[in-house]
């Protein structure tokens, strides 16, 4: 199953970390978050990755094209740069990283569109390149398959600034990305998707993935919510930054679901 992640946005509040990157790359520990993300879903086994690219896109393109060079020993002869000689087997994560440019000033939908081409199969998941979480993804998916209907959203609890899903249940009634005030779970990212779900999008530049696609979703029955209560965070501004940098300090950072030494 392929996993599709959304890396274009500007990431305007984190502006002085993405005047020269886009903001998966910015790093926690020594890793770009996108890293972190990848981390956790290849513990669950799932390690074909999707990247849809925009802003400074290719920030991420150079960091995949050189990850075996720059996380391995290297012998290069200088001269003739073709000689390149890495050491210690194979690389430690053995993933498919496509990578797919879906413009600059496209919306979240229509690069989820964009990508359609490169995700076979009869479901795929999807998430944001700027969210962690302790979430055992297995879960999820045996969850999305018991409900069988087309789209599953992981609900959590962070602060109100974030956007309210009602729900019935597990039933999602409503979608509202940005109320004034939220009391209920929110948008956590982490989504599984039949692929009748690329209906519901279009590839125009202004297809906000959070609006009509998902509201047009719940409004026909046909969006489920994955409760989870676990820990999550979101990197959208510089205190959140700080927050999980310290977080990764700790003696277990609380999304490092992976083993030590992997």
């Amino acid at each position: 199953m392929k996993v599709v992640v959304l890396c274009g946005g500007l990431g305007t509040r984190l502006r002085d970390e993405t005047e020269f990157r886009p903001k998966p790359m910015i790093e926690v520990g020594g890793r770009p978050l996108l890293w972190h993300i990848m981390k956790i879903y290849a513990h669950h086994g799932l390690s074909e990755f999707v990247l849809a690219l925009g802003y400074k896109g290719e920030s991420i393109r150079q960091y995949f094209l050189n990850y075996e060079a720059m996380t391995r020993d290297v012998t290069v002869r200088l001269g003739a740069p073709s000689h390149l000689t890495l050491h210690g087997g194979r690389a430690v994560e053995p993933w498919t990283v496509t990578l797919v440019d879906t413009g600059t000033s496209a919306l979240t939908g229509a690069r989820v569109k964009r990508v359609e081409r490169y995700v076979d199969g009869p479901r795929f998941m999807l998430t944001y390149g700027d969210g962690v979480a302790d979430i055992d993804v297995g879960k999820l998916l045996a969850f999305h398959e018991s409900h069988g209907r087309i789209g599953t959203v992981t609900g959590v609890r962070p602060p109100s600034r974030f956007g309210e899903l009602v729900s019935s249940g597990t039933r999602v009634v409503e979608f509202s990305e940005k109320p004034s005030v939220s009391n209920g779970f929110i948008n956590g990212g982490f989504f599984v998707f039949e692929r009748a779900f690329f209906e519901y999008l279009s590839a125009d530049d202004g297809c906000v993935l959070e609006r009509d696609p998902l509201e047009r979703l719940a409004k026909d029955g046909q969006l489920e919510m994955y409760p989870h209560d676990g820990y999550w965070q979101c990197m959208d501004t510089p205190r959140d930054l700080q927050h999980l940098t310290e977080a990764w300090q700790r003696p277990r950072p609380p999304w490092k679901v992976w083993p030590d030494g992997v």
